[in-house]
């Protein structure tokens, strides 16, 4: 059976009260008197009592020292140290017990070590740069990828940010003085480079940092500028082929009519080829428009009359009440833009009177939204819809959703596109508010 603590103290305090009992009847009748025999063994035990006392707690001092020697080493990060284990009690269990978990953490640490070792064997490894900043603007990481990026290869650590990119290429410069995801190009080994840079703040150790990771794009934004030109050059050809054989059709059918003298019907193929001129011109300002985009210029803007002008033009119901603060975005290519949309709204197939236009305004966001009860999208229709070039429309050109997309991002805004219940679609310009800009 296991000597417990408390069997201990108490075989400890059986055998001291027998042998002061015994002493204690000794000593009064050696003195004849209880009290003098009392006294007298109370100043003959003291010493040994004390001893007894300073036996039976030295296990807990001497444990207690070495549980407050290894959790200063704890402390340390030493786990190496271990207490002997010499009782079968409470206090071998407890000196077992701490053996274990310092067991236990030197194992974590050894697997944590391997994990940052394999995570940092990663990151230095990546092709992507990645680069790691403090609260307090110092360069805090940098991977190998992120040296040679911003300084040709030199370590980066400890040095300043701001000090880091004086020395960067002045497209990387302009990306990491913002705060946003972007993409930038620069010349780097002999050659033109396309990258995308993300920034996200973060905690790490209740310490804040800033964590800068620049992707090359160079292959990917190539395959995509081909496939981009392929589908370009589809479209145009099919355009200008639905254009110019018509055209070249009408006139060999003038030269007939010319030929035979039948001039009364020559102002009906004049107008035919007149009309399928138009249609080409018109299709080909569309790309003109997308590609010639000015940077927008915001000025403020009242509600009411902004949407009074968009009434002249295509027409839609107001729902609810409009904002008591002014809008701030570029005007002209805003409107453009709800024009696009509105004009969908009518063509998606539901009732005239059911193409609404929504305001609402924030503290830092201005969501204007068009409604309709037409057919909706389809996921995959959804999921193209504002790629350049993509139409489900037979004469459509791919621009339209296209041109407003780009419009609204020019904004730093975005635009969403979502199925209502009920039927219908719903498209919203989410664009920042900064009317103090």
């Amino acid at each position: 059976m296991k000597a417990t603590l408390e069997r201990k103290l108490a075989l400890l305090l059986l055998v001291t009260a027998g042998v002061a009992a015994a002493l204690d009847d000794w000593a009064s009748r050696w003195l004849h008197s209880s009290l003098l025999g009392w006294l007298l063994v109370l100043g003959v035990a003291i010493v040994p009592a004390l001893r007894l006392a300073s036996g039976a707690v030295r296990p807990i001092r001497r444990l207690l020292r070495g549980l407050s020697s290894t959790a200063a080493r704890y402390r340390e990060g030493d786990f190496s140290s271990s207490i002997v284990v010499d009782r079968n009690d409470e206090l071998g269990e407890l000196a077992a017990t701490h053996n274990d978990l310092a067991t236990t953490l030197r194992q974590q640490r050894a697997h944590l070590i391997q994990r940052q070792l394999l995570l940092e064997t990663v990151m230095q490894n990546s092709p992507e740069s990645l680069l790691l900043v403090d609260a307090f603007e110092r360069v805090a990481y940098a991977n190998s990828a992120a040296r040679h990026l911003f300084d040709n290869g030199r370590t980066l650590n400890g040095l300043l940010f701001a000090d880091v990119l004086a020395r960067s290429p002045e497209s990387l410069r302009v990306a990491a003085q913002g705060h946003g995801d972007s993409l930038f190009v620069t010349q780097l080994d002999g050659g033109e480079e396309t990258f995308h840079l993300s920034q996200r703040p973060f905690v790490l150790q209740g310490q804040h940092f800033r964590l800068y990771l620049v992707k090359r794009l160079t292959r990917e934004v190539s395959r995509q500028e081909v496939a981009t030109w392929k589908k370009l050059i589809r479209v145009l050809s099919h355009e200008l082929n639905n254009s110019l054989g018509p055209i070249g059709s009408l006139a060999h059918s003038g030269l007939e009519i010319a030929r035979r003298q039948d001039y009364a019907s020559l102002p009906a193929v004049f107008s035919a080829i007149a009309d399928r001129a138009e249609h080409l011109n018109r299709f080909l300002s569309g790309y003109a428009t997308f590609a010639k985009l000015p940077m927008p210029q915001p000025e403020r803007v009242e509600w009411q009359p902004f949407l009074a002008d968009l009434e002249k033009q295509v027409t839609f119901k107001t729902l609810g009440s409009l904002p008591d603060q002014p809008g701030w975005f570029d005007r002209a290519q805003i409107g453009q833009a709800l024009v696009n949309l509105l004009k969908n709204a009518h063509e998606a197939g539901g009732p005239a009177d059911a193409v609404e236009i929504a305001i609402t305004c924030t503290a830092s966001q201005q969501h204007i939204a068009v409604h309709d009860r037409g057919s909706g999208m389809s996921q995959s229709v959804l999921s193209q819809a504002l790629l350049p070039f993509y139409s489900t429309k037979r004469s459509g050109t791919g621009l339209g959703l296209a041109l407003t997309r780009e419009i609204v991002e020019a904004h730093g805004g975005r635009i969403r596109l979502v199925n209502r219940e009920g039927g219908g679609l719903s498209v919203t310009l989410e664009l920042p508010y900064s009317i103090a800009s």
